[in-house]
C-alpha cells in the first residue's frame, strides 16, 4: 500500500505525538508498505504564536499538492489540523483520494486556555475537518465517547505503545539525579501553560521535583520554583535514566487525549501519579488497577489532590508498573492503524 502521512508536527519537536508517527512509519516500512510523510520541513515555516519550538508551514498548499501527485497514495493519513493539515485534507477531496485524520490534541482546550474562550466556541472547526475523513483515530475509547458526544462519531481504535529497547526495567538512572533527596518525583513533556505544571511544582510533598522538557512557560516556572530541577528536553537513553531515577511520575496534565509519557514511565518501572482525567484514567484507572479495574495490583493512583495521588502511588511496587508497562506495544498499535487505512479503501470500492 502507497500510504501518505500529512502532520505539521515532526522532527526536530519531541513529543507525544511525533514519537507516534516515527514509531508508526518505522513500522508500515518494515511491513512493505511504501510511506511519504508530508512535514513542515519541507516548506518555508514560521513559528507558532506562543510556541516557538513549534514551526508552522507557510502556504504550503502548491508544494503540497505537487509532493502528493508525484507520490500518488492509494490512501493518506492527517495526523493534525494544522495548515499541512488543511491542505492535505483540500488535496485528498479535490483528487477523490481518500483519507483518515487522527484526534491527538485537544485543541479547544489548549486554545480555551489561551484565549478565555469556551472550549465550544472551538469545536465546529473540528468537527468541520474531520467530518470527511474515512474514520478519525482515537487512543482510547474514553476519548472516542467524548468525541462522538461532540459530533464526531466514525472513531477507531489507535493506541500508543513503547519502544521496548529503550524504555525499561533495571536501567541506571541518569547520573544528574542519583544522589538527589528522595523521593524524586519527575514530570516529562512540554513546559506550557495547558500541562498545568504548577499543580505539580507547587505540591506539598517531600522530596525532589524534576522536570524534563521545554517549551514558552519554561523561563517563568524556573523562576517561581526556584527549588526544582530543570533537566531541558531529554530522548532516547537519556530519557529512559531520567524515569529509571525517579520514585514517582507526575502526570498533572488534565488536557491530554493519551500521555505517552505515562506508558514510558510505567514500563521503567515508575509508578504514575495524576488527576482523575481522560488520560491517567485511561492508563492506570480510577483504582490505579487498569481502566476496567483488570490488574492485580496497583500501577499509580488518581485523586484530585495530586499530593494524595502522590503518595498513593510511593507505596507502588515498581515491578507491577514494569509489568504492566511492557504491554503497550507499537506493533499492536501499527495493526489498528493498518485496519482504519484497509477500511477506508473497502469503503471507497463499496461506493465505487
Amino acid at each position: 500500500m502507497r500510504i501518505a502521512i500529512a502532520t505539521d508536527a515532526w522532527r526536530p519537536q519531541i513529543n507525544g505525538v511525533v514519537r507516534t508517527l516515527e514509531m508508526t512509519v518505522r513500522l508500515l516500512r518494515e511491513r512493505g508498505h511504501e510511506v511519504e510523510v508530508i512535514s513542515p520541513d519541507q516548506f518555508r515555516t514560521v513559528p507558532c504564536p506562543g510556541y516557538g519550538e513549534i514551526r508552522l508551514a507557510i502556504a504550503p498548499r502548491f508544494g503540497l499538492r505537487k509532493a502528493l501527485a508525484a507520490f500518488a497514495p492509494d490512501i493518506v493519513h492527517i495526523s493534525t489540523e494544522g495548515p499541512i493539515g488543511w491542505s492535505t485534507r483540500r488535496w485528498c477531496m479535490s483528487n477523490g483520494i481518500p483519507f483518515t485524520t487522527a484526534f491527538h490534541t485537544r485543541f479547544p482546550d489548549y486554545a480555551s486556555v489561551r484565549t478565555g474562550l469556551s472550549p465550544d466556541f472551538f469545536w465546529p472547526v473540528m468537527r468541520r475537518f474531520h467530518a470527511p475523513s474515512k474514520a478519525v483515530l482515537s487512543a482510547t475509547p474514553r476519548l472516542s465517547v467524548e468525541l462522538a458526544g461532540r459530533g464526531i462519531v466514525h472513531t477507531r481504535p489507535w493506541t500508543r505503545g513503547i519502544d521496548t529497547a529503550v524504555f525499561r526495567a533495571g536501567l541506571l538512572p541518569h547520573p544528574a539525579l542519583a544522589n538527589l533527596p528522595r523521593p524524586i518525583l519527575l514530570s516529562v513533556g512540554r513546559v506550557a501553560i495547558e500541562k498545568n505544571l504548577e499543580s505539580f511544582l507547587g505540591t506539598d510533598v517531600t522530596g525532589t521535583k524534576v522536570v524534563v522538557g521545554d517549551g514558552p512557560a519554561l523561563e517563568e516556572l524556573k523562576a517561581r520554583f526556584p527549588y526544582a530541577v530543570f533537566m531541558g528536553s531529554l530522548g532516547g537513553d537519556e530519557l529512559a535514566q531520567a524515569y529509571a531515577a525517579a520514585d514517582v511520575f507526575v502526570f498533572p496534565s488534565k488536557t491530554d487525549t493519551f500521555g505517552l509519557v505515562m506508558i514510558e514511565a510505567l514500563a521503567c518501572g515508575v509508578p504514575v501519579a495524576g488527576y482523575p482525567v481522560p488520560g491517567p484514567l485511561d492508563i492506570i484507572g480510577n483504582r490505579g488497577l487498569g481502566p476496567k479495574d483488570e490488574l492485580a495490583a496497583s500501577v499509580g493512583a488518581v485523586d484530585e489532590s495530586l499530593s494524595t495521588a502522590i503518595l498513593s502511588a510511593l507505596a507502588v511496587d515498581r515491578n507491577d508498573a514494569a509489568a504492566y508497562g511492557s504491554r503497550f506495544t507499537w506493533d499492536n498499535a501499527a495493526d489498528q492503524f493498518l485496519a482504519a487505512l484497509y477500511g477506508a479503501l473497502h469503503q471507497r470500492l463499496e461506493a465505487a
